[in-house]
Protein backbone atom coordinates (compact mmCIF):
# COMPACT_ATOMS: atom_id res chain seq x y z
CA UNK A 1 0.00 0.00 0.00
CA UNK A 2 1.71 3.26 -1.17
CA UNK A 3 -1.38 5.74 -0.23
CA UNK A 4 -0.71 9.14 1.63
CA UNK A 5 -0.20 9.75 5.07
CA UNK A 6 -2.90 9.79 7.63
CA UNK A 7 -2.73 13.84 8.10
CA UNK A 8 -2.79 13.94 4.08
CA UNK A 9 -5.67 11.24 4.18
CA UNK A 10 -7.56 13.09 6.76
CA UNK A 11 -6.91 16.83 3.98
CA UNK A 12 -8.23 15.00 1.49
CA UNK A 13 -10.69 13.25 2.61
CA UNK A 14 -12.22 16.77 4.42
CA UNK A 15 -11.92 18.51 0.80
CA UNK A 16 -13.34 15.51 -1.07
CA UNK A 17 -16.59 15.82 1.07
CA UNK A 18 -16.69 19.40 1.20
CA UNK A 19 -16.56 19.52 -2.88
CA UNK A 20 -18.65 16.66 -3.25
CA UNK A 21 -21.54 17.72 -0.78
CA UNK A 22 -24.34 18.20 -3.08
CA UNK A 23 -23.00 15.55 -5.57
CA UNK A 24 -24.87 12.43 -6.39
CA UNK A 25 -22.66 8.35 -6.43
CA UNK A 26 -20.98 8.75 -10.01
CA UNK A 27 -19.33 11.41 -9.60
CA UNK A 28 -18.34 10.21 -6.16
CA UNK A 29 -16.96 7.14 -7.43
CA UNK A 30 -15.40 8.89 -10.17
CA UNK A 31 -13.10 10.93 -7.68
CA UNK A 32 -12.59 8.14 -5.52
CA UNK A 33 -10.85 6.33 -8.74
CA UNK A 34 -9.13 9.56 -9.59
CA UNK A 35 -7.68 10.36 -5.78
CA UNK A 36 -7.08 6.61 -4.91
CA UNK A 37 -5.62 4.72 -8.08
CA UNK A 38 -5.12 1.45 -5.88
CA UNK A 39 -8.91 1.54 -4.09
CA UNK A 40 -10.59 -1.45 -4.21
CA UNK A 41 -14.13 -2.64 -3.89
CA UNK A 42 -15.26 -4.78 -1.50
CA UNK A 43 -19.10 -6.66 -2.09
CA UNK A 44 -21.00 -9.00 -0.04
CA UNK A 45 -23.17 -9.46 -3.09
CA UNK A 46 -26.42 -9.21 -1.57
CA UNK A 47 -29.47 -8.07 -1.73
CA UNK A 48 -28.40 -4.50 -2.70
CA UNK A 49 -24.99 -4.84 -3.59
CA UNK A 50 -25.74 -4.56 -7.43
CA UNK A 51 -26.08 -1.58 -7.25
CA UNK A 52 -22.85 -0.18 -6.43
CA UNK A 53 -21.12 -2.85 -8.75
CA UNK A 54 -23.32 -1.65 -11.40
CA UNK A 55 -22.24 1.52 -11.03
CA UNK A 56 -18.35 0.70 -10.43
CA UNK A 57 -18.39 -1.10 -13.78
CA UNK A 58 -19.80 1.83 -15.89
CA UNK A 59 -17.22 4.10 -15.14
CA UNK A 60 -13.96 1.14 -13.90
CA UNK A 61 -14.85 -2.28 -14.89
CA UNK A 62 -11.23 -3.35 -14.19
CA UNK A 63 -11.88 -2.14 -10.39
CA UNK A 64 -10.74 -4.77 -7.96
CA UNK A 65 -13.35 -6.56 -6.44
CA UNK A 66 -13.29 -8.37 -3.58
CA UNK A 67 -15.71 -10.90 -2.43
CA UNK A 68 -15.51 -12.39 1.26
CA UNK A 69 -16.48 -16.44 1.05
CA UNK A 70 -16.84 -17.03 4.87
CA UNK A 71 -18.20 -20.74 3.54
CA UNK A 72 -21.30 -20.28 5.32
CA UNK A 73 -23.15 -17.98 3.12
CA UNK A 74 -25.98 -19.23 1.54
CA UNK A 75 -25.63 -21.33 -1.69
CA UNK A 76 -27.89 -18.33 -3.67
CA UNK A 77 -24.89 -15.91 -2.63
CA UNK A 78 -22.30 -17.95 -4.23
CA UNK A 79 -24.38 -18.29 -7.48
CA UNK A 80 -26.01 -14.84 -7.34
CA UNK A 81 -21.71 -13.21 -7.23
CA UNK A 82 -21.21 -15.63 -10.06
CA UNK A 83 -23.86 -14.58 -12.26
CA UNK A 84 -23.96 -11.30 -11.62
CA UNK A 85 -20.15 -11.03 -12.28
CA UNK A 86 -20.39 -12.44 -15.58
CA UNK A 87 -23.40 -9.89 -16.46
CA UNK A 88 -21.87 -6.75 -15.38
CA UNK A 89 -18.42 -8.43 -17.13
CA UNK A 90 -16.19 -7.17 -14.08
CA UNK A 91 -12.96 -7.47 -14.73
CA UNK A 92 -11.14 -8.28 -11.48
CA UNK A 93 -12.95 -9.96 -9.28
CA UNK A 94 -10.91 -11.88 -5.72
CA UNK A 95 -12.57 -14.03 -3.80
CA UNK A 96 -11.17 -14.50 -0.43
CA UNK A 97 -11.54 -16.98 2.37
CA UNK A 98 -10.15 -17.60 6.06
CA UNK A 99 -6.94 -19.43 6.04
CA UNK A 100 -7.05 -20.44 9.65
CA UNK A 101 -10.03 -22.27 9.35
CA UNK A 102 -9.19 -25.97 10.72
CA UNK A 103 -7.81 -24.14 13.84
CA UNK A 104 -9.90 -21.38 14.57
CA UNK A 105 -13.40 -23.15 13.89
CA UNK A 106 -12.64 -26.86 13.15
CA UNK A 107 -16.37 -28.37 13.57
CA UNK A 108 -18.05 -24.69 12.27
CA UNK A 109 -20.12 -24.21 15.52
CA UNK A 110 -17.79 -20.62 16.48
CA UNK A 111 -21.03 -18.64 15.55
CA UNK A 112 -23.14 -20.54 18.09
CA UNK A 113 -20.67 -19.09 20.92
CA UNK A 114 -19.42 -15.79 19.80
CA UNK A 115 -20.88 -14.31 16.72
CA UNK A 116 -18.01 -11.68 17.05
CA UNK A 117 -15.12 -13.96 16.97
CA UNK A 118 -16.76 -15.82 14.49
CA UNK A 119 -17.01 -12.92 12.22
CA UNK A 120 -13.58 -11.44 12.82
CA UNK A 121 -12.19 -15.08 11.73
CA UNK A 122 -14.21 -15.49 8.67
CA UNK A 123 -14.91 -11.90 7.41
CA UNK A 124 -12.24 -9.18 9.24
CA UNK A 125 -9.27 -11.01 8.95
CA UNK A 126 -9.40 -12.23 5.43
CA UNK A 127 -10.66 -8.79 4.61
CA UNK A 128 -7.66 -6.76 6.41
CA UNK A 129 -5.04 -8.84 4.78
CA UNK A 130 -6.67 -8.56 1.19
CA UNK A 131 -6.83 -4.67 1.65
CA UNK A 132 -3.23 -4.78 2.68
CA UNK A 133 -2.12 -4.04 -0.88
CA UNK A 134 -4.65 -0.87 -0.98
CA UNK A 135 -4.64 2.65 0.27
CA UNK A 136 -9.05 2.47 0.30
CA UNK A 137 -11.89 0.73 -0.64
CA UNK A 138 -15.24 1.30 -1.52
CA UNK A 139 -18.57 0.10 0.05
CA UNK A 140 -22.26 -0.01 -0.43
CA UNK A 141 -22.46 1.00 3.14
CA UNK A 142 -26.07 3.49 3.41
CA UNK A 143 -27.34 6.03 6.50
CA UNK A 144 -30.47 4.52 6.87
CA UNK A 145 -29.22 0.73 7.24
CA UNK A 146 -28.66 0.99 10.90
CA UNK A 147 -28.19 3.79 13.99
CA UNK A 148 -24.57 3.35 13.75
CA UNK A 149 -24.53 4.48 9.83
CA UNK A 150 -27.01 7.35 10.24
CA UNK A 151 -23.97 10.17 9.93
CA UNK A 152 -22.42 8.89 7.45
CA UNK A 153 -20.23 10.37 5.02
CA UNK A 154 -19.24 9.75 1.40
CA UNK A 155 -15.48 9.96 2.05
CA UNK A 156 -13.80 8.50 5.74
CA UNK A 157 -10.76 7.87 6.74
CA UNK A 158 -9.76 4.80 8.94
CA UNK A 159 -7.90 5.35 12.34
CA UNK A 160 -5.40 2.40 12.71
CA UNK A 161 -5.02 1.70 9.06
CA UNK A 162 -4.91 5.18 7.54
CA UNK A 163 -6.89 4.24 4.58
CA UNK A 164 -9.59 5.49 2.79
CA UNK A 165 -13.13 4.43 2.75
CA UNK A 166 -15.96 5.48 0.22
CA UNK A 167 -19.58 5.23 0.63
CA UNK A 168 -20.98 6.42 -2.49
CA UNK A 169 -24.45 5.66 -1.43
CA UNK A 170 -24.51 7.11 1.99
CA UNK A 171 -27.27 9.26 1.55
CA UNK A 172 -29.70 6.67 -0.67
CA UNK A 173 -32.84 5.90 -0.06
CA UNK A 174 -34.75 2.57 -0.06
CA UNK A 175 -36.62 4.02 -2.69
CA UNK A 176 -33.89 5.24 -4.40
CA UNK A 177 -32.27 1.82 -5.25
CA UNK A 178 -35.15 0.18 -5.91
CA UNK A 179 -35.81 2.66 -8.20
CA UNK A 180 -32.38 2.43 -9.83
CA UNK A 181 -32.78 -1.73 -10.34
CA UNK A 182 -35.77 -1.41 -11.88
CA UNK A 183 -34.68 1.37 -14.34
CA UNK A 184 -31.59 -0.56 -15.47
CA UNK A 185 -33.09 -4.41 -15.02
CA UNK A 186 -30.93 -5.31 -12.51
CA UNK A 187 -30.71 -8.83 -10.96
CA UNK A 188 -32.39 -9.19 -7.40
CA UNK A 189 -30.67 -11.48 -5.25
CA UNK A 190 -33.06 -14.82 -5.53
CA UNK A 191 -33.60 -14.65 -1.35
CA UNK A 192 -34.91 -11.19 -1.51
CA UNK A 193 -38.18 -12.72 -2.86
CA UNK A 194 -38.16 -15.27 -0.29
CA UNK A 195 -38.22 -12.58 2.87
CA UNK A 196 -34.28 -11.76 2.95
CA UNK A 197 -34.10 -8.54 2.59
CA UNK A 198 -30.51 -8.42 3.83
CA UNK A 199 -28.37 -11.42 3.70
CA UNK A 200 -25.40 -12.19 5.33
CA UNK A 201 -24.19 -16.00 6.70
CA UNK A 202 -26.83 -18.19 6.44
CA UNK A 203 -26.84 -19.06 10.50
CA UNK A 204 -26.99 -15.83 11.11
CA UNK A 205 -29.59 -14.40 8.52
CA UNK A 206 -33.73 -14.91 9.32
CA UNK A 207 -36.50 -14.18 7.63
CA UNK A 208 -38.13 -10.37 7.97
CA UNK A 209 -41.57 -10.05 8.44
CA UNK A 210 -43.75 -7.16 6.93
CA UNK A 211 -43.37 -3.98 9.06
CA UNK A 212 -39.66 -5.29 10.44
CA UNK A 213 -36.78 -3.21 9.73
CA UNK A 214 -34.85 -4.51 6.83
CA UNK A 215 -31.95 -5.88 9.22
CA UNK A 216 -33.93 -7.28 11.71
CA UNK A 217 -32.92 -10.74 10.72
CA UNK A 218 -29.59 -10.17 10.81
CA UNK A 219 -28.45 -11.73 14.13
CA UNK A 220 -31.57 -11.84 15.27
CA UNK A 221 -32.16 -11.48 18.94
CA UNK A 222 -28.69 -9.70 19.99
CA UNK A 223 -27.73 -6.66 20.15
CA UNK A 224 -24.97 -6.86 17.08
CA UNK A 225 -25.23 -5.20 14.09
CA UNK A 226 -22.63 -4.93 12.36
CA UNK A 227 -20.04 -7.99 11.54
CA UNK A 228 -17.49 -6.05 12.38
CA UNK A 229 -15.45 -5.59 9.03
CA UNK A 230 -16.23 -1.49 9.38
CA UNK A 231 -14.27 -1.84 12.70
CA UNK A 232 -10.90 -1.09 13.59
CA UNK A 233 -9.41 -2.61 16.97
CA UNK A 234 -13.01 -3.35 17.72
CA UNK A 235 -14.60 0.43 17.37
CA UNK A 236 -16.55 1.45 14.96
CA UNK A 237 -14.68 4.05 12.72
CA UNK A 238 -16.05 7.17 11.00
CA UNK A 239 -13.37 9.84 10.09
CA UNK A 240 -14.81 12.76 8.07
CA UNK A 241 -14.93 16.49 6.92
CA UNK A 242 -14.98 17.46 10.75
CA UNK A 243 -11.97 15.53 11.61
Amino acid sequence: MHGPTQPEAHVMVSALNARLTHHGATDVLRAAFEAVPDIALVSSFGAESVVLLHLAAMIKRDVPVIFIDTEMLFAETLVYQQDLAERLRLENVTVIRADDLAAQDPYNTLHQRDTDACCAVRKTRPLQAALATHSGWITGRKRYQSGSRASLEFFEVEDGTGRIKVNPLARWAPEDVAEYMDENRLPRHPLVAQGYPSIGCAPCTSKVATGEDARAGRWRDTDKDECGIHFVNGKMVRVGATT
